[in-house]
Parts: C-alpha cells; structure tokens; sequence
C-alpha cells in the first residue's frame, strides 16, 4: 500500500491499515525508528487497554478484610509503641 506525502508533510494512512490497527479520528500513533533504519507505526492505547492482561495471584480483598488488617496493624504498633 502507499500514500502520498502533501506540500505540508501530511500523509494519508490507508484504511486497511487504519482498521488493523483500530484507528479512529482523534487518536494518537506513536513512531518508532529502528537502527536498521526501519520506521514502525503503533497506535498509542490507554493504559485502560491494559487492564486484566495479567491474572491476580490471589483472590481478591474485601473491604472487610482491609479494616480488619489496617485495625489488626494499628493494634499491633499501639502495642510495640507501648512496649518501649
């Protein structure tokens, strides 16, 4: 595929690329040059894109447990501090 570069150094990303990539007016592409002097066009993605790529190692807190945990470490500084 080609494109041709304008009098202001725009160029047209032809559209089967645009839809292999998801691109959509408005969004950002990032340019990479490589040291063999290869160019690479990546669209730039929200970190949101990100989210649940990687699997939790373990099941997930509850509310429940986090004051039960932040009250069980303050119980225990009070404590350290009153052992000094």
């Amino acid at each position: 595929m080609e494109s041709r570069i304008t009098a202001k150094g725009q160029a047209t990303i032809p559209k089967p690329i645009r839809e292999h990539l998801g691109l959509k007016p408005g969004d950002t592409i990032k340019f990479f040059i490589h040291p063999n002097g290869s160019v690479v066009l990546l669209p730039r993605l929200p970190v949101t894109t990100l989210r649940g790529m990687l699997k939790p190692r373990r099941p997930a807190v509850t509310t429940e447990e986090m004051a039960e945990a932040a009250a069980s470490g303050a119980a225990a500084a009070a404590m350290r501090r009153k052992w000094r």
